[in-house]
């Protein structure tokens, strides 16, 4: 799977009457893109996408970021979670995140508003994602990075994501960062995030 362009992630969201920013400077579709290719096998890799459209003076901005939506090994086989490991429903999550300590330990977007999960217990090597094992609330489904050493970028997610959307590079996720607070600048501290499936776009 490659990197969508921007009109691919407008014209998907579009299609599906999500709400799609286009207003002033700094107003961010935080959109991720689950790789529909695996057809969810628990890969353990950073093979899905965080992308980012925003304008600045009327000019499209657009970034795209090696991330995971899905949870690592780690949690499928070890779950935190007596009804089984959380992995976020695709859907549009309006005002879903904030910027604050994730883990009390670095800035990040954390959960602010219920999101919707599938519960996956059996721990076998596929994502089951089951419409009547589904989960409404507040979780810790935040958005994160994974290395934290500059320069630095993480190929395996283990133990880094039990349901977070995890950024894999660390200037990925700085830039990201970055982006974030420009827009809680202009628009307060409240962050839509929209999952959809890479088999949605044209």
């Amino acid at each position: 799977m490659n990197c969508p362009t921007r009109q691919q992630i407008e014209e998907a969201l579009k299609a599906k009457n999500y709400k799609w920013f286009e207003n002033g400077d700094y107003n961010l579709n935080i959109v991720g893109v689950r790789n529909s290719e695996t057809l969810n096998k628990v890969t353990n890799k950073f093979d899905d996408y965080i992308t980012l459209s925003y304008k600045i003076d009327g000019k499209w901005q657009f970034h795209c970021f090696d991330c995971t939506t899905d949870p690592g090994t780690h949690w499928v086989e070890n779950v935190m979670n007596d009804k089984g490991v959380a992995i976020l429903k695709p859907g549009q999550y309006r005002k879903s995140h904030k910027l604050r300590l994730h883990g009390g330990k670095y800035l990040a977007l954390g959960q602010q508003n219920p999101l919707t999960v599938y519960r996956d217990n059996n721990r076998d090597d596929k994502y089951d994602l089951d419409e009547s094992k589904t989960d409404t609330g507040i979780f810790g489904i935040n958005i994160h990075r994974a290395s934290k050493y500059e320069g630095k970028k993480s190929t395996n997610i283990n133990k880094w994501s039990a349901g977070c959307q995890v950024i894999a590079a660390n200037d990925d996720w700085h830039e990201f960062l970055d982006i974030c607070q420009q827009a809680r600048e202009v628009w307060s501290n409240n962050f839509t995030y929209t999952l959809i499936e890479s088999k949605d776009l044209v």
